[in-house]
């Protein structure tokens, strides 16, 4: 049984077959599209997250260091992750604007070719 999403179809009209889409050339190269920002971008701020709590275990001296008086290295790779993931993201809203600009060509390509039918 396949589960299928609401239609955002207008009323009256055939909502897209889901299926083909899903199966067709032009989604799957959407989706390994996303795949090469989402999966590196992900990995990226798994390793950086984790990367402070290793280096304030393993290198509790050079995090100690000061920056700007009691301000410290740890203390500033504590705020930047703030940063970096904010940075992030606002990569991913610019890459979702391609994203969605494809996902429109197809379904204006499914629409174009129910319209032939």
């Amino acid at each position: 049984m396949s589960v299928r999403p609401p239609s955002t179809s207008p009323p009256g009209a055939a909502a897209p077959d889901w299926d083909r889409i899903a199966n067709s050339e032009e989604f799957k190269h959407l989706l390994a599209i996303k795949r090469l920002f989402i999966v590196p971008a992900f990995v990226f701020f798994l390793i950086y997250y984790f990367l402070f709590p290793v280096l304030i275990g393993f290198a509790p001296k050079f995090m100690s260091t000061p920056v700007i008086g009691a301000f410290t290295l740890a203390y500033a790779f504590a705020f930047s992750q703030f940063f970096v993931g904010w940075i992030i993201a606002w990569f991913y809203l610019r890459a979702s604007a391609k994203f969605d600009l494809l996902a429109g060509d197809i379904l204006a390509r499914v629409a174009d070719q129910k319209g032939e039918k």
